[in-house]
């Protein structure tokens, strides 16, 4: 069985104002005082973000029970410093984000000004297994049309600088200001996937593979696809449910590939428009159907992607959860939803941002 790693991203911020607070080196250090999480927490862009790892498991109750352990442990170290921790993809109110000042990320200040000091935005990186770099790029080839039904799942931030964006994953947006990211084109061998990393690292536009973000990737540092789509996940059993979809579309690929499936080769300006179809509708309007790209109901459309991957989902004991989640979600909404909802009832941003701080332990 494929063994799936979480990656998640955190805003910190002040537990009464809402404010996004630049503490991360702070928490770090605190958590490093825990020699059991020296390697769970890292330091991220901004300095207010706080990013972790879980470790590969196997099974999603595992999964599960770890990303709301770590999330309960980095509020626990916050807390003690006098902030606490949301799962908001976006900042609801107005930030000047501080960037961390070792050499990477001065690099990228320099490089992409304006972008890279306004790029708070907290994601969701799923990873799979995959025996091979030939499997992988199999996979990144034959999974590209279905992503954009990802951040239709997790939309978790409709709101930037204070404002109603319109969008429910406004993030994906911002996310798009780096020169590499975005959907690929059909690579067709590892071989081709590593000449087209290098000459975009020989360009000097990046500084080096990792900072080549392409929705879907090959991991620079793990035998894995890594799947960067995803907001930040309100829930943690949201983001459950993108780790299993994400484990069944790699499964489903890799299937394709042995058989001698050849992939969709859907253009990559109509995979740009599906994307942006997601994060503007969320689950609250018509997506792009992956096999067709044209207008459908979300329903139809979460229920293609569970379609496509459910004998892979039922081989790993997934399917019912999936379908329980979907329906959930499709029901009752995702963090956007959520968000907008608190706003309504309220009419305040920090009351969006408080009462996200408590949905994200629960």
């Amino acid at each position: 069985m494929r063994t799936v790693g979480v990656e998640e991203e955190l805003l910190l911020v002040d537990p009464e104002t809402g404010e996004p607070q630049a503490l991360s080196a702070a928490v770090l250090a605190r958590a490093t005082r825990d020699r059991a999480e020296q390697d769970v927490f890292e330091k991220e862009l901004h300095n207010q973000m706080l990013e972790f790892a879980t470790q590969p498991q196997s099974g999603m109750d595992e999964l599960g029970e770890e990303i709301v352990r770590i999330r309960a442990e980095a509020a626990r170290h916050a807390g003690e410093i006098g902030c606490a921790v949301a799962a908001l993809a976006t900042s609801p109110l107005p930030v000047r984000p501080s960037v961390g000042m070792n050499q990477r990320y001065r690099w990228m200040a320099e490089q992409y000004g304006i972008a890279t000091r306004e790029q708070l935005v907290c994601g969701c990186h799923v990873h799979v297994s995959v025996e091979s770099d030939e499997e992988g790029v199999a996979v990144l080839d034959r999974i590209r049309p279905w992503l954009p039904v990802l951040p239709a799942l997790s939309a978790n931030s409709p709101f930037w600088q204070g404002n109603e964006t319109g969008y429910s994953s406004y993030r994906s947006r911002v996310w798009q200001r780096w020169p590499s990211a975005g959907p690929t084109e059909l690579f067709g061998s590892a071989e081709r996937y590593h000449r087209r990393v290098a000459d975009m690292v020989a360009t000097g536009t990046v500084l080096d593979e990792a900072m080549v973000y392409f929705d879907a990737r090959l991991s620079a540092r793990y035998p894995t696809v890594e799947v960067r789509v995803s907001d930040v996940c309100l829930r943690a059993d949201t983001a459950v449910l993108v780790a299993a979809l994400v484990r069944g579309l790699v499964e489903t690929a890799a299937r394709e590939w042995r058989a001698g499936v050849e992939p969709v080769d859907h253009g990559v300006s109509l995979l740009r428009l599906a994307g942006w179809r997601a994060a503007k509708s969320g689950l609250t309007g018509d997506l792009l159907h992956p096999a067709t790209m044209r207008p459908a109901p979300p329903e139809a459309v979460v229920g293609a992607l569970v379609d496509h991957v459910s004998e892979a989902l039922a081989d790993h004991g997934d399917l019912e959860r999936v379908r329980a989640a979907c329906a959930d979600l499709l029901r009752h909404g995702n963090g956007a939803t959520v968000q907008r909802e608190l706003w309504e009832r309220t009419g305040s941003l920090r009351e969006v941002v408080t009462g996200c701080v408590r949905h994200t332990q629960g």
